[in-house]
């Protein structure tokens, strides 16, 4: 069973996990598949930082995601175009409010017992659990879900109805019982079912997972001895981006993700890339009250005196790519057709008109000012990713043509953190929210703001979204689901509480081997080349 659908997988995404503050490449080609493939050998990848723990349950930031799929399996598999298919199920009956997964058979753990409906179902509760805090808890698995196995079927049931229960719940990786029975002990072991499963580790250093000589419920049946796979895989923490692309032209790496200058050596020496979606000049607006953001004209009048093309240029270091969704990572869920909103044309005029009703008055000195106070805005942006610095410069002059004072501050991970979730000074910036799906998108604009607990660091209060957005949860089909959540987005972009100025393509650099990257590579995919 396959399914092509144009609502695919939901992927979690926490408010650490979502934030995309590095920058892309110029693009991403397939990768050469002419070359004979060969089996065995090692299949080494950059990584730009420590995991610290391996655990699928807890991991949230990039680095532990990226390495989550080198050990776990799940139950459907979905690529990068996606084409949902089976993995640990063979095949799949789904309603509004449940899903029967029947799995594979002889389906094995890395520790040699045998995965079960059982243990399936397990995995779903322990996701459902709120108290076990998991990766995927609140968006792919929700608190009103249940699971229960029969035999080899594992049935999962939401007490309300949900149209994209196959593409959330098959997206989540498996841990066999001991791990679930003991789940400090995936901290630095693996415990899944996966092709692979770690055989050593050096944090700081380097990770290595080995090839199993027992699988055989790969998606498009690869089994153990499906030819060009590696035995090994070996992740290493490289944190110079120079020193990663040396390496991989002198053959020593397989793959990498390099987003700055490096790039360039590499596309002169030939190599190709797998690129994924990078949305690296969407910016968000603090709406508290006290902001200036907080009225809709400023919000306006922001964007309208934006040349997007100029500044687009330069947040994407010259390879833009106009935004098509809110919704940016694979599998993108409800992209297909288009977005229902335009972006507003440049209007410098329309922009001080709007800053005028909001009572932001240009003197003769140039600025503007509301009750002897200037406008000003403070712009927060990543000091690690190359091409913001000069973004933010060039948004800078743009506003001061309109009387604006934009105050620029380069951010590190403490200073985001600060800002964005304690002190909640700033006003908007290159800040970027990365879902697959308009679910995870709603956690950051439906409900609480990050001072009652919630996701909304933005304390944005949009009625006309929110009443999309619940209509949409009742939706009966994925496509009725997808129309609404389309009009809901429409609503965000109408009112400026998101603004997707550019995105570009963040590539992973290959060397050696081809490979499928559905947001992170997957194993099972790796095809080493002689």
């Amino acid at each position: 069973m396959k399914r092509q659908h144009h609502a695919v997988a939901v992927a979690a995404v926490t408010v650490a996990a979502a934030m995309l503050l590095t920058s892309c490449s110029s693009g991403s080609s397939d990768s050469d598949s002419s070359s004979e493939v060969v089996s065995g050998g090692t299949f080494s990848i950059a990584i730009n930082d420590d995991p610290g723990s391996l655990s699928p349950l807890t991991g949230v930031s990039l680095v532990q995601r990226a390495l989550v799929t080198f050990g776990y399996d799940s139950l459907a598999y979905t690529s990068a175009d996606g084409e949902i298919s089976p993995f640990l199920a063979e095949s799949w009956e789904v309603t509004g409010t449940s899903i029967a997964y029947t799995l594979k058979d002889g389906i094995t753990c890395a520790d040699g017992t045998p995965f079960t409906a059982e243990t399936a179902a397990a995995n779903i509760n322990y996701q459902a659990d709120e108290a076990n805090g998991t990766f995927w808890f609140g968006s792919s698995i929700t608190a009103d879900m249940s699971a229960a196995a029969e035999g080899n079927v594992v049935t999962i049931t939401s007490a309300t109805n949900n149209p994209f229960l196959l593409e959330g719940t098959g997206s989540v990786e498996m841990v066999c019982q001991a791990g679930l029975d003991d789940p400090d002990s995936l901290t630095d072991a693996t415990n899944g079912t996966a092709l692979y499963s770690l055989s050593s580790s050096n944090p700081g250093s380097d990770y290595v997972y080995t090839k199993r000589d027992d699988y055989t419920w790969g998606p498009d049946d690869v089994t153990s001895e499906t030819k060009g796979l590696p035995d090994e895989l070996e992740a290493r923490v490289i944190t110079d981006e120079a020193t990663a692309a040396n390496l991989l032209i002198s053959g020593e790496l397989n793959a990498a993700s390099v987003i700055g200058a490096d790039r360039q050596r590499l596309d002169g020496a030939g190599l190709e890339s797998e690129g994924v979606l990078n949305p690296i000049g969407e910016m968000l607006f603090n709406e508290r009250a006290d902001r200036p953001t907080s009225d809709v004209r400023v919000r306006q009048a922001l964007t309208l005196g934006l040349d997007r093309d100029s500044v687009g240029e330069l947040v994407t270091d010259g390879n833009p790519v106009d935004s098509v969704s809110l919704v940016n990572q694979i599998p993108l869920t409800c992209v297909a057709g288009g977005p229902d909103w335009t972006l507003p044309e440049t209007d410098l005029d329309k922009a001080g008109d709007l800053l005028d009703e909001a009572g932001y008055t240009l003197g003769s000195d140039g600025l503007r000012t509301k009750d002897g106070e200037p406008l000003t805005i403070r712009f927060l942006y990543d000091a690690g990713t190359p091409s913001h610095g000069a973004a933010a410069e060039e948004v800078q002059q743009e506003w001061n043509e309109l009387g604006i004072t934009t105050d620029l501050v380069a951010e590190d991970s403490a200073g985001w953190s600060t800002d964005l979730y304690q002190s909640y000074d700033w006003d908007t910036g290159f800040i970027q929210l990365a879902p697959s799906s308009p679910v995870v998108l709603s956690l950051f604009f439906l409900g609480a703001t990050s001072e009652d607990g919630g996701y909304n660091f933005m304390g944005v209060s949009n009625p006309e979204y929110n009443a999309l957005a619940t209509e949409a949860f009742t939706a009966t089909t994925a496509d009725e689901a997808c129309g609404l959540w389309k009009q809901a987005e429409k609503e965000l972009i109408d009112r400026v509480d998101i603004f997707p100025l550019a995105e570009t393509e963040s590539p992973m650099y290959l060397n050696g081997v081809t490979l499928e990257r559905p947001g992170t590579v997957a194993p099972t995919t790796i095809r080493m080349q002689g």
